[in-house]
């Protein structure tokens, strides 16, 4: 397999990014493209590019593999979606750090190509929402998700996962307990690893709301029962939404990630074990994260033909950057804690 086109910043001021996206098959042709920041361009040449990135539908991921950071790279590193630099040196958000960032972007080349279409509507989200208010971001990423629920890499996800048992009834996927003026709440399924499924979903809602509707209660303490804080969405319970529009209004109006966003103040969560999908998204609203050492974060739902779909697209930006944030939706890497707090994903380990 082909890796991806590498430009060199000439490249990118003369619109070789902004050539025609769709492909015959209306699939994004070259998704994603690399940019060399490796030249010393002259000025207007630089100023041309800057506008180009700022200006693009392609996911542009900048490979700057030399050990001092070109003007190139720090004049363009914020206006594109993402680059690679050598690891070892202290960075800004807009830079993730890698042992060959040459081979990262052949790797990211290779995801993004086996499913272009979320990876391309992840970038457009990531840079649509980082303005706007968390309400309205949400939207912006369940409008999206719902595009992609009705698409083929989804389907084809779908159908190689084959039919599953839906999950069984508990009485309590909660648990909550108040002890003075805090509300601790605990995620309650660890035979199911804490997965966010339906059941969960709204008695987390509705514990939320029991902190939302009363004064008293001045602090929320969120945590998770079992050997993980919480394994993601319940795949036994995707693609079983009636409808796309059912599946917008159950994710945006029904979901956690509102109430934990207006109760972020107040609101302190401990995680713990592999958080995956929801169980990085959800968390990172608070506004106290605490991580168990050995705890890792991943965000997996690229490979599924989806985004991140609990609030992520919308939680992580806010903490780490729209760079990271795609960083680790499309290599699906495993995050540990140490590196999560050196990015800002969690405020402590403990």
């Amino acid at each position: 397999m082909n890796g991806p086109l590498l430009l060199s910043v000439a490249d990118l001021a003369d619109g070789a990014a902004h050539a025609p996206l769709l492909g015959p098959d209306a699939a994004p042709a070259d998704p994603l493209m690399g940019i060399d920041l490796s030249s010393a361009p002259s000025a207007p040449v630089l100023s041309r590019a800057v506008e180009r990135a700022g200006s693009h539908d392609r996911l542009l991921v900048g490979v700057h593999a030399g050990r001092g950071l070109t003007e190139a790279a720090r004049a363009l590193a914020a206006h594109l979606d993402l680059t690679l630099i050598r690891s070892g040196r202290t960075a800004p958000r807009t830079y993730v750090g890698v042992a060959d960032p040459e081979a990262a972007l052949a790797g990211l080349g290779e995801g993004v190509s086996a499913d272009p279409r979320a990876s391309f509507v992840l970038g457009g989200v990531l840079r649509a929402s980082a303005a706007l208010p968390v309400a309205e971001a949400l939207d912006v990423e369940s409008f999206a998700y719902s595009t992609l629920l009705a698409g083929p890499e989804f389907a084809s996800w779908l159908a190689g996962r084959g039919s599953v048992a839906p999950p069984p009834e508990v009485a309590e996927p909660v648990l909550a307990a108040r002890e003075g003026d805090t509300l601790r709440l605990t995620l309650n399924r660890p035979e199911r690893r804490n997965a966010y499924g339906r059941l969960l979903r709204d008695a987390l809602v509705e514990g939320l709301a029991v902190a939302e509707s009363d004064p008293s209660v001045r602090r929320v303490l969120l945590d998770g029962a079992g050997p993980v804080f919480c394994a993601g969405g319940d795949l036994a319970e995707f693609g079983t939404t009636p409808d796309l529009v059912t599946a917008h209004l159950v994710r945006t109006r029904g979901g956690a990630a509102l109430p934990l966003h207006r109760l972020r103040d107040r609101l302190t969560v401990r995680v713990h074990g592999r958080c995956v999908g929801a169980g990085v998204e959800l968390p990172a609203f608070a506004g106290t994260l605490i991580a168990d050492p050995a705890a890792t974060f991943r965000l997996p739902e690229i490979a599924m033909g989806l985004i991140p779909g609990a609030g992520g697209t919308v939680s992580l930006p806010r903490r780490i950057g729209r760079w990271r944030t795609l960083y680790l939706a499309l290599t699906a890497v495993e995050l540990d804690a140490p590196t999560a707090l050196s990015w800002g994903l969690v405020d402590r380990l403990a």
